[in-house]
Formats: structure tokens, C-alpha cells, sequence
């Protein structure tokens, strides 16, 4: 178990780049399976939840070739379809989340898609019945071993149907997608996901040749065609890593520039930063932050009430930015109340900041209410581990801003989502090791 020693209560300056998007590269990395030509993908993260979906694209006999640093390419024309039934397939895809959208594009192409029960945060519970449901209108027979906790969908040919998902969700709606797009005639998905992730998947199938529209809307029409090919494309900018160093440099009241975040895929990150406080300029396509010297203060609303930031649907805010905001709002003016709707479990960190000294009141699993320090009294140095990976990037942020030196233990949750954490900190002055 790997851990990191950090020197807290220092200021740091510079610029950062944020790596590519996490999320976009778990749907793109299995969109390679529905297609036998070359698909040539770039700004890939090395971390290790996207190099654990290399490694089984691999073992399921696709040709990936690392053309340089994020670069690669892939082609998918002699699939293992074996290695699916096997105890290392049964094993290795366990082990991370991401591996259920391997399914669709098996099930589209082949006939078949089979998967473990995905581990990966314990943020609590991910059901996977929204995957499960859509294939099964497509036409697929869905089969489940209970004793190995192993899932089937097969089918001879999808048929096209109309469906109204039960939830807005993004790998759910990423699955069936890439189901539909070789499914015989129409296939219309209301209550779909529409996140920047989704829609850059849905314009990389069109380059290869599908017909979906509405994208962006959460309306999707896909007219199912007999075949696809090769492509290349580029992966934006993580977003939640973005708003990590917003809430880094404020809590650090340190002045720093975020390279070429994609402005425009965004959404509601700048405006909710801003209701807290945070002073954020838009330079170009780079965000600017000046040093909170005086601290930031937290809006309430237009009758006096306090604010509630909460996470909805896009265009709503993403969830995974909540465990950065809580932190942030420690050392805020002000009171917040935060509100995470989609995981009953990812609250639960907060012990560890309130043996920091932070003033939280933690109300039931899925809202927590803060009360900000205004720096008058700086968090303290302790000793901790990462739950999951955004709570471990919230208690990092959380130790940069102490006084002393904390150590984080676990930092392969960390690792499995940011690229190389403490070499791009130490870059712009954080006193961090590696142990």
C-alpha cells in the first residue's frame, strides 16, 4: 500500500495542465470493440483504471499499440471471445468498474457480452439494471450466476425499439448506444445521459459510421447500420480533475493557471465555483485564479437562505466534484449545505477532516452541512487513508492547505484517477512524496 507524505500550509503558483478525462476514456476505450479496422485514440491518462481496460482489451486479442505518451492504437479484427468464459476474464474484470461497457459492444458485434460484477469506489451502491434492461429490449436474453456473481446478455440480432430509461445514466446510456448503433432499424433512447463525455462518444461513432442524433439532447435517435470503421479521436480535458485544482488553489490561497480546460464543456463548474467564492477568469481556453488572499465567501440565496450545492444530471453538477467542494468550504466564509443525491456512502470521509479541526455537520448519509473557518484557524496535519478517489484527491487538497505534515495512506485510489499526482504538484511548488 502506497502512501504520500505532504508538508502542508504553503503556497503554490503556476500553471497545470489537466490530463484527459477519465470518464470519456472508460466508454472510447470499449467503442474500439465494435469495429474490426484501426481506431486511433489521443490524450489517453496513464492511470491505472484506464491501463486495467488496455490490459483486458488485450487479453481479449485486440492489437494495442503505444504510439507515444497518451497515444495509441487499437483494432479489434480477431476477438478472443473465449477469454470471456475464463477465470482471469472472471478475475480481471472484477477489478474495475468501467469494464460493464464491454458488454455492449460485444453483445452489438458479437452476439455476446459477459461480465463479473465491476468493483472499483466504495461510495456505495451502482446498480447496472438500467445496462441490463436496455439490452433486454434490444432483444437480448439476459442470463445470471448468482454463486459467481457473473452476468450474460446474448442475442442472433438486436432489433431497434423505443425505450425510456429509468435513470439519466451515463455508462448505462454509453452501453446501449454502442449496442444500438448495429441493431436492425430504429432505436430511440429518451432519458438519456447528455454529459460532454457521452457526446464526444456518440460524434467518434458517427465518424465511424452511425447514424445517432440528438446528440447532446436527452433524446437520442440511432439508426442502426450494418457495420463500422476505423477513426481517430482525442479525449477532452478532465473536468473533475479541473475543478480539482480550483478548489487546490483556493483552499492553498495560490495562484494558479488550468491549461486548455475546454471552456465549453464545462457547464455549471465555473458558476457554481463562483457562488462560492472563487475568483475564476477565463484567459483564452485556460482558467486563471488569483491568490484568495483575503479568502472567499459563500453566496447564500436571494431570501437570506443558505446555499445547498447538490449533484443532478447533466447539465446539473457532476457528483464526483462534491468530496472537492466540502473540502473547499471548510476554510470558506459562510455555511453550506452539500447534498449528494446519487452515492449514500461518499460523505462518510468527512471523519477525517473533523479530526483536521474542519466544522462539518454530517446530517444523514447523503448531506452534509459546513461551516466555513474563513481561515481564522487552519486545518491540522494527521494521518489518514483514501477511500475512494475523490475523497483521496479532497483529504490531498485538504493536507496541502494544513498546518504540519499529513501522511495519506492507499494512494492507489488516488492513482487509479490522476496521472502522476505528485510530480504535476511538486511542479508547481507542493511539498508531497511518495512513500
Amino acid at each position: 500500500m502506497g502512501t504520500f507524505k505532504i508538508e502542508g500550509g504553503h503556497q503554490l503558483s503556476g500553471e497545470i495542465t489537466p490530463q484527459g478525462a477519465k470518464n470519456e476514456a472508460l466508454q472510447i476505450l470499449c467503442a474500439v470493440l465494435l469495429t474490426p479496422e484501426e481506431v486511433a485514440i489521443t490524450n489517453i491518462p496513464d492511470i491505472i483504471d484506464i491501463n486495467k481496460l488496455i490490459a483486458l482489451l488485450k487479453d481479449l486479442g485486440v492489437k494495442v499499440e503505444k504510439k507515444e505518451k497518451g497515444s495509441y492504437t487499437f483494432k479489434a479484427d480477431d476477438i478472443n471471445l473465449d477469454y470471456l468464459q475464463s477465470d482471469d476474464f472472471k478475475r480481471d474484470g472484477r477489478g474495475l468498474r468501467g469494464s460493464i461497457m464491454l458488454v455492449g459492444p460485444l453483445l452489438a458485434r458479437f452476439g455476446k457480452g459477459y461480465i463479473p460484477k465491476p468493483g472499483g469506489d466504495k461510495i456505495g451502491r451502482r446498480r447496472l439494471d438500467t445496462h441490463f434492461e436496455g439490452f433486454i429490449k434490444l432483444g437480448a436474453k439476459f442470463r445470471y450466476n448468482k454463486e459467481e456473481y457473473f452476468y450474460g446478455v446474448e442475442a442472433d440480432k438486436l432489433k431497434g425499439t423505443y425505450m425510456l430509461l429509468d435513470e439519466a445514466s451515463v455508462t448505462g446510456t454509453a452501453n446501449i448506444v454502442m449496442a444500438a448503433v448495429l441493431a436492425e432499424g430504429e432505436t430511440t433512447i429518451y432519458n438519456a445521459a447528455c454529459e460532454p463525455y457521452l457526446q464526444q462518444l456518440c460524434k467518434m461513432l458517427n465518424r465511424m459510421g452511425a447514424k445517432i442524433s440528438g446528440v447532446g439532447s436527452n433524446m437520442l435517435i440511432i439508426q442502426g447500420v450494418d457495420s463500422l470503421g476505423g477513426t481517430e479521436h482525442r479525449m477532452l480535458p478532465d473536468m473533475i480533475e479541473i475543478g480539482s485544482w480550483i478548489g487546490l488553489a483556493a483552499m492553498t490561497k495560490s495562484e494558479l493557471t488550468i491549461k486548455d480546460v475546454s471552456w465549453d464543456d464545462l457547464g455549471q463548474i465555473p458558476s457554481v465555483f463562483r457562488k462560492l467564492g472563487i475568483q475564476l477568469e477565463r484567459r483564452g481556453d485556460d482558467i486563471y485564479i488569483p491568490a484568495h488572499k483575503d479568502g472567499y465567501e459563500i453566496q447564500n440565496y436571494i431570501d437570506g437562505s443558505i446555499l445547498t450545492v447538490a449533484d443532478a444530471p447533466w447539465p446539473g453538477m457532476t457528483p464526483d466534484l462534491l468530496s472537492i467542494i466540502l473540502v473547499m468550504v471548510t476554510q470558506a466564509r459562510g455555511e453550506v449545505v452539500i447534498h449528494q443525491k446519487m452515492f449514500e456512502s461518499r460523505l462518510f470521509f468527512v471523519d477525517k477532516l473533523l479530526d483536521m479541526g474542519a466544522k462539518i455537520i454530517l446530517c444523514d448519509p447523503h448531506r452534509a452541512t459546513v461551516i466555513g473557518h474563513d481561515f481564522k484557524s487552519t486545518l491540522k496535519a494527521t494521518t489518514m487513508t483514501s477511500p475512494d478517489i475523490r475523497a483521496g484527491v479532497s483529504l490531498l487538497i485538504a493536507a496541502l492547505s494544513a498546518k504540519g505534515t499529513s501522511t495519506i495512506h492507499n494512494i492507489e485510489q488516488i492513482d487509479r484517477g490522476y496521472e502522476n499526482i505528485d510530480e504535476r504538484l511538486r511542479a508547481i511548488g507542493a511539498k508531497i512524496e511518495r512513500i
